[in-house]
């Protein structure tokens, strides 16, 4: 699971960031709001951590920006600011849950577990499913209506990442920074290769799925009116 920490505070982002990791999540981290709205319209994160009052931009105006742009993931604001008049002008600007510092670490993996509980598309087996798709996220297997085939871990997290953002183009950026990592040093051919790999599958289980190149700008997963 990767995770978006925002974050003023050095000591407490770095610490944060080491028992986050420490509990086998991915951490990117930022310092202020302008910094911190690049990493959300990547939308590559599964959750976002938020302190309120960070500089250029503040905690709740990102949340109205990423709500109003359909930005629907799940954030916990992390805040000293403990009213109630607080938690409710925080919630009512988005957020799915509110943590007053200071705060026991525990609690703060309970919240994150709470708020990034599998939407209903994903049922209790760990299967996602898209029109004639059917994905076995654990077993890395998909199924269609001319039969079944297995997968890589990277063509199984790139179906993961197109079937969850179904309708989105994902640009190039995206899905090189969600699969590989904001880090990684990896060709864009490689991308290309991956996709021709993923339309195969596709393909061979005898779907009607498409993989549309948006010139210029990525890929969008399509469903057959659309491809």
């Amino acid at each position: 699971m990767r995770i978006l920490l925002i974050e003023d505070d050095q000591k407490l982002n770095h610490s944060l960031k080491y028992q986050l990791e420490k509990e086998n999540f991915t951490v990117d981290t930022c310092f202020d709001g302008e910094e911190a709205l690049y990493y959300i319209n990547q939308n590559i994160h599964d959750c976002i951590l938020l302190d309120r009052m960070i500089p250029s931009i503040d905690g709740t105006q990102l949340l109205n920006i990423m709500r109003s742009q359909n930005n629907s993931t799940p954030v916990i604001l992390i805040t000293a600011l403990g009213a109630l008049n607080d938690k409710i002008t925080g919630l009512d600007a988005g957020a799915d849950d509110y943590l007053v510092k200071p705060f026991d670490f525990g609690e703060l993996l309970a919240r994150i577990r709470c708020v990034t509980r599998r939407p209903p598309l994903v049922h209790e087996n760990d299967i996602l499913t898209f029109k004639d798709l059917t994905l076995h996220v654990t077993g890395s297997r998909l199924n269609g209506p001319a039969g079944e085939c297995s997968l890589s871990k990277k063509e199984n997290e790139l179906f993961q990442f197109f079937i969850r953002n179904t309708g989105q183009t994902l640009t190039r950026e995206q899905l090189l920074t969600k699969i590989w990592g904001l880090d990684a040093d990896i060709e864009n051919g490689n991308l290309d290769n991956y996709i021709h790999f993923l339309r195969r599958r596709l393909n061979a289980v005898g779907s009607h799925v498409a993989i549309r190149t948006v010139r210029g700008i990525g890929y969008r997963f399509c469903p057959p009116e659309e491809s």
